[in-house]
C-alpha cells in the first residue's frame, strides 16, 4: 500500500510514491517535462493558470500508476505541498475568477509597506510576526483595488495547496500554517487576523474554514476521482507551504533544528518556539507544520537571493566545463582564497539586508597571483559566508542552532562550501537525498502522530552523509571576518 505526494512549484509539479510500511520512495515524477508558463503581463508581475496545475497533477497521476503498475485503490492517502504566498479567487460554484498571483508578483508591495507603517510596526510584528508586505493578504487587496469586478465575486481566496485539495475533494478548506503564510493570522490571538482584514477593507468570510494540518482534511470525491485516476473516499491527510514542507521532509520539527536548501537561491528555515518579530522586515516567520497554541513551534524564514546563481554564472562566463571542475579549482586554493573576497549578492534585493541591492561583488584581485580557481573558491565561500552572515540574524532574533539539515542540492554537494558553513556555525551539517514531494507523500502517515517513526523512516532511507565542523577554525573565522568587513562597508555607504 501506498502514499502519495504532490509538490505544486511555480516551474513544474512533481509527485511522488512512498510505500506505507517503510517509507522508501518507489517512484517520483515530473509535470510537464519542460517548465510551466508564467504570464507577465507588467514587471514585477507574475501569473499562473490554477487549472493547469491541477491538469499536471492528474497527468503525473496517471504517469505513476502507469510507470509502477500501482492501481488506484493501492493509494491510501494524499499528501500535498505547493508554493507559498499565491492566490487563488474563486466563485461559488468553484471556479478560479483570474489567474493565480503567485509567489514572485511585486505588485503588492506597496500596499504591504503602507499597511506596515499605518496599522504600527510594534502590533505587525507582535501579532503577525511579519509586515503584511507582498504577501498573500496585500494581493487580495490588490484585486480588491484594481479588479472591483472579479473581488465583487470572490467567494473565497486560497492557497495553491488549497486549489489542488479543493479539485480532488470539492471541500474548500486551509490550515493555519497557510493562513500565517498569507500573513491573515494573528498569533497573540490564535485567530485569523481580523485587524488586518478589516484595514484592508476584505471580507472575514472569504476566509476558508480552518483543518489541522495533519488529519482528515476531505476526500476524493467522485468527480476527483473520474479526473485524478485516485480512489473516491482516499483521504487528504497533509498540506504545507513548500518550505515548512521541506523542512519536515529534513525531519526538523524541534527548536534548534534547522533546515536548508542551496539551489539558484537559498533558504534557511528554522524552528523555534520564541514569537519574536524582532527582524521582521529581514526575516520571514510563518506556523510551522506542528504550531498549536500549546505548542508554538514557528518557522523563521531567511531568503538569500543570490546563492547557486552565482556559481552558476561563473560557470557560464569562465573557461571551465563543470561544476566538478570548478570545483577541483577551489580545493588548490587555501582557506580564505588568498584575500580575493566574493559578495554575491547579485540576484536582486536582499531581504537580509533591508532589500538593499548591492550586486555581487569581487574584490582584492591581484592580476599577478590570483586565477580562476581563487574566483571559484571566493564564490563558494561568499555564498557560504551569506548563509552564515544570515544564521547570525537568525541568532539575534531568538534562534538557537543545534543541527543543520539540508538537502543534496548543488551547493551542498561542494565539500569545501559545506565545511565552511559547518565550521563557522560549529554544528554538523547532515545531508539528505529527499524531495519535497517525498516529504509530502510521507507526512500523510503523520496522522497518525508517530513523529518519531517518520524521523526514522527519513534516516533509514534519505540519510547521505554528515559534514563535521573542523576543530580548527581560526583561518575560517579570519576569513569569514574579512567577508563581513567589506559587505558592512558596502551596506553603510
Amino acid at each position: 500500500m501506498y502514499y502519495i505526494g504532490f509538490d505544486i512549484g511555480s516551474s513544474s509539479i512533481k509527485a511522488a510514491i512512498v510505500e506505507i510500511a517503510t517509507g522508501k520512495s518507489i517512484g517520483v515524477v515530473q509535470e510537464p517535462e519542460t517548465e510551466m508558463d508564467m504570464v507577465a503581463l507588467k514587471n514585477g508581475w507574475a501569473e499562473q493558470k490554477p487549472e493547469e496545475w491541477w491538469i499536471h497533477c492528474c497527468n503525473a497521476v496517471a504517469k505513476l500508476k502507469k510507470k509502477y503498475a500501482i492501481s488506484r485503490t493501492q493509494i491510501k492517502g494524499i499528501g500535498i505541498s505547493y508554493q507559498m504566498h499565491g492566490l487563488v479567487l474563486v466563485d461559488k460554484i468553484g471556479n478560479p475568477l483570474r489567474k493565480s498571483i503567485i509567489w514572485c508578483d511585486s505588485r503588492a508591495v506597496a500596499i504591504g509597506n503602507e499597511a506596515f507603517n499605518t496599522i504600527g510596526t510594534e502590533k505587525c510584528s507582535s501579532h503577525l510576526l511579519n509586515s503584511p508586505a507582498n504577501f498573500t493578504a496585500s494581493k487580495l487587496k490588490w484585486v480588491k483595488d484594481n479588479e472591483p469586478e472579479i473581488y465583487s465575486q470572490v467567494y473565497k481566496f486560497m492557497l495553491p495547496g488549497d486549489y489542488i485539495a479543493y479539485k480532488f475533494s470539492n471541500v474548500i478548506n486551509t490550515t493555519i500554517s497557510g493562513l500565517s503564510e498569507g500573513i491573515v493570522w494573528d498569533f497573540k490571538k490564535d485567530t485569523v487576523a481580523a485587524f488586518l482584514l478589516e484595514y484592508y477593507g476584505i471580507d472575514a468570510a472569504l476566509v476558508p474554514d480552518i483543518v489541522e494540518t495533519f488529519g482528515l482534511q476531505s476526500k476524493v470525491d467522485d468527480k476527483g476521482e473520474q479526473e485524478s485516476g485516485l480512489a473516491a473516499g482516499t483521504p487528504i491527510f497533509y498540506r504545507a507551504g513548500d518550505q515548512p514542507n521541506n523542512a519536515l521532509s529534513l525531519n526538523v520539527f524541534n527548536p534548534g533544528e534547522v533546515a536548508a536548501t542551496g539551489g539558484t537561491s537559498g533558504v534557511v528555515y528554522a524552528v523555534t518556539d520564541n514569537l519574536s518579530g524582532k527582524e521582521s522586515t529581514r526575516v520571514n516567520n510563518f506556523a510551522h507544520v506542528t504550531y498549536s497554541r500549546t505548542n508554538p513551534r514557528i518557522g523563521k524564514l531567511l531568503n538569500i537571493n543570490g546563492a547557486g546563481i552565482q556559481y552558476r554564472w561563473l560557470l557560464n562566463n569562465l573557461a571551465v566545463s563543470s561544476y566538478e571542475e570548478m570545483n577541483m579549482l577551489a580545493a588548490e586554493i587555501p582557506v580564505g582564497s588568498d584575500g580575493v573576497c566574493m559578495l554575491p549578492f547579485g540576484n536582486g534585493a536582499e531581504r537580509m539586508l533591508n532589500n538593499k541591492d548591492i550586486g555581487t561583488r569581487l574584490l582584492n584581485i591581484n592580476l599577478n597571483n590570483h586565477n580562476k580557481g581563487h574566483l571559484c573558491r571566493a564564490a563558494l565561500e561568499g555564498i557560504a559566508f551569506s548563509f552564515v552572515y544570515g544564521m547570525e540574524i537568525l541568532k539575534g532574533d531568538g534562534v538557537a542552532v543545534h543541527v543543520l539539515r539540508a538537502g543534496n542540492d548543488n551547493l551542498f554537494r561542494s565539500e569545501i562550501f559545506s565545511n565552511t558553513v559547518a565550521t563557522l556555525i560549529g554544528h554538523e551539517i547532515e545531508i539528505y537525498n529527499t524531495t519535497g514531494a517525498i516529504g509530502a507523500a510521507r507526512a500523510a502517515g503523520l496522522h497518525e502522530g508517530d513523529f518519531d517513526i517518520y524521523g526514522k523512516l527519513i534516516m533509514d532511507n534519505d540519510h547521505v552523509m554528515t559534514y563535521m565542523p573542523f576543530k580548527d577554525k581560526t583561518p575560517y573565522s579570519a576569513a569569514f571576518k574579512r567577508w563581513k568587513k567589506e559587505l558592512e562597508l558596502i551596506i553603510k555607504k
